[in-house]
């Protein structure tokens, strides 16, 4: 066998079907699964009409670390929902207040060469420890927890070798977002970002979780680090030591395609509104006002990311126009703070403390004033994310946020020893961390009489049909290029709570883009069986939330019809039994309007493998395709994976 790079490692011992080619699909057996509360109420919703009796993974942990603002009934009800169907169905649970997913992940379930499937875009930030982990829609998740492979187009894999050492006033946010300087946010699709070098001696597990997290804004399908001695070092320090294994390239191991990244050439850099790869350096955009700064988040959950902006703050105070919001990514990160000497420092600088989650970076809580800038060590500063519609969000390391927050305007960190006389701190990693586990619940060995605990929010889910072979049906609606899931179906305090209730959500579908769109859709529905969105490039960016294609398909969406899409929206399409067509001639999209009637016949299997279809306007007519596998092709025919899984199982049984 030639010598491999760590992903081909990952994906061969855990190949199901398919070949190693870039481009082919491939099925492979996934070890572990993770679930967020945002996703997991529609999950477990989904395995109850399946008919799953318990889980078949290795470890599957549902999380609780989005909808824990509790403003009504309805957040708290879900979480007694998901305890009930985490000790139904054999799966771990982490209860409010816990923290973040990922690095709760990370710290107390990762183990390296595993593979770990989960219902959150940020999944790949456990390829920090050498596994092989995706984010995805939660159907796909929902299977996984089955016992099903799970599905994917073979990535190629993409070998960045890091070079040098990072300076000071430099951290791994730094890194990614010179990643986003040079791939934007799709130019990684189709890849598996693989790190490896001298330069990896440079970052902690930590640091690695911090690149690997936003690889995702590439498009990436994920992202890989090797097992090494700094991998066994952090297991180490959180009592797992026994589940290390080193896992790293062969010798002469070959990419796909390789680039270098010189560590000791970089410099502070900062996403501007609104998009994660909208990169300039800091000090290019230095003296802008900032009105709000907040720490924290699956972006930036190390212990070491809180230390840094605590030495920074020491001893001084925010000043009075200026919010400095902490919120920390886990108990045991604020245990360690604590013990440390690190916390008072944080609390005596006027810093506001929050719960252990998600918080603003999913607009819960945090939203900033319209029109003022927000610096946060967040992933994401989509249009309105923040839950203010008109908001000026920017993304940065925790060093630049902590300079923001001492002198009141975007600063670049290394002029902080110039202006304030701060040197930039060192930190040395504790050999053994307080390790903080209350609040983890084990699975229960007998399960068989747990009834699903249900309040007044959570309906069963509405029955999909079948596809129609022919219809005609109106454009309701026409966007650009990359268009966020949070456009389609926004997070925040008002949506977030809804999760559970299809029909309820849907009310909310594409309501940043046009809060009409809900009257419109029930007509289009009730006339022509439904309706069809058209897009630009990149449609569907961003979360995991398979609500952006569920709550479409509940009023009737039939079929999208883009440029391109983002790989995980896209899946969604899928699964929920929505016609993902792509343009064969990129400008056939300016010739169709909002409100054109658009006809498509024979949507059957033979039309759809022949992959010759045409879509008739009142102008002409435009011919669209697709990149449905054969299998993917019965999923939306049957209306979408639910149907298709009940439908296989049943003939399975007739055969016995």
């Amino acid at each position: 066998m030639n010598a491999q790079n760590v992903t081909n490692k990952l994906i061969r011992t855990h190949l199901v079907s398919g070949n190693m080619i870039p481009g082919e699909e491939i099925s492979i057996k996934i070890d572990q699964t993770l679930t967020q509360d945002a996703t997991g109420t529609l999950i477990m919703l989904e395995l109850e009409s399946m008919g799953v009796k318990k889980a078949k993974t290795e470890l599957s942990v549902q999380y609780v670390d989005h909808n824990i603002l509790e403003t009504d009934n309805k957040n708290a009800e879900d979480h007694a929902f998901l305890l009930s169907a985490a000790e139904k169905y054999g799966i771990w649970y982490s209860r409010a207040g816990n923290g973040i997913s990922h690095p709760l992940h990370i710290h107390h379930f990762g183990i390296p060469g595993k593979t770990l499937l989960g219902s959150d875009s940020h999944t790949p930030s456990g390829g920090a420890l050498g596994m092989l982990a995706i984010g995805t829609g939660g159907l796909d998740v929902a299977l996984a927890i089955a016992g099903e492979p799970y599905s994917v187009v073979m990535p190629s894999v993409f070998g960045v070798e890091l070079k040098g050492k990072l300076p000071a006033w430099v951290s791994a946010k730094d890194v990614v977002l010179e990643m986003l300087r040079i791939f934007g946010v799709s130019n990684g699709r189709g890849y598996i970002f693989e790190y490896f070098g001298e330069g990896l001696k440079e970052l902690s597990v930590m640091d690695r979780l911090v690149i690997a997290n936003m690889g995702t804004e590439m498009g990436a399908t994920t992202t890989v680090f090797p097992s090494d001695e700094e991998t066994k070092r952090f297991l180490t320090a959180q009592e797992r030591s026994e589940v290390w294994i080193e896992l790293v390239p062969d010798k002469g191991a070959t990419y796909d395609k390789t680039m270098v990244i010189n560590l000791s050439k970089l410099e502070p850099l900062i996403a501007c509104p609104s998009s994660p790869g909208n990169i300039k350096k800091v000090s290019e955009v230095q003296g802008l006002p900032v009105h709000q700064v907040v720490i924290g988040s699956s972006a930036n959950p190390g212990l070491r990311d809180y230390t840094v902006v605590s030495e920074i703050m020491k001893d001084k105070t925010a000043p009075v126009g200026l919010s400095l919001d902490v919120n920390p990514s886990t108990r045991q990160v604020i245990e360690n703070l604590s013990v440390s000497g690190r916390l008072p420092d944080l609390i005596k600088s006027g810093a506001r403390f929050h719960q252990t989650g998600c918080l603003g970076c999913i607009g819960m809580g945090q939203a900033p004033a319209e029109g003022k800038i927000s610096l946060r060590t967040m992933p994401r500063n989509f249009p309105g994310r923040s839950g203010t519609l008109d908001d000026k969000v920017y993304l940065c390391s925790p060093e630049t946020a902590a300079a923001a927050a001492l002198t009141g305007k975007i600063t670049d960190p290394r002029d902080l020893e110039k202006l304030l006389g701060i040197k930039y701190p060192k930190y040395e990693h504790p050999k053994k961390e307080i390790i903080n586990l209350p609040l983890l619940f084990s699975p229960k060995k007998h399960n068989e009489s747990i009834q699903l605990e249900k309040g007044s929010n959570i309906p069963p889910l509405p029955k999909l049909d079948a596809l129609i072979n022919k219809f005609e049906a109106p454009v309701l609606l026409k966007v650009g290029d990359d268009i966020s899931t949070d456009e389609i179906l926004s997070g925040g305090t008002k949506v977030l709570p809804l999760r559970s209730n299809i029909p309820e959500i849907s009310k909310w579908a594409y309501h940043q883009l046009d809060n009409n769109f809900y009257d419109k859709a029930l007509k289009a529905k009730e006339k022509y069986g439904g309706h069809i969105i058209v897009a630009g490039k990149n449609y569907a960016q961003g979360s995991s939330r398979e609500h952006a294609a569920l709550a479409p398909k509940y009023l009737g969406q039939l079929a999208v019809i883009a440029i391109g899409y983002a790989r995980i929206g896209w899946q969604n399409l899928v699964n929920f039994g929505i016609l993902p067509f792509e343009f064969e001639n990129a400008d056939d999209y300016k010739t169709i309007n909002v409100n054109d009637i658009l006809k498509l016949e024979n949507i059957n299997e033979e039309t759809l493998t022949s992959n010759e279809i045409i879509v008739i306007t009142n102008k002409k007519e435009i011919r669209v395709k697709h990149r449905l596998s054969r299998r993917q092709i019965q999923i939306v025919l049957a209306g979408g994976m639910i149907n298709y899984y009940k439908q296989k199982n049943k003939q399975a049984y007739e055969r016995l």
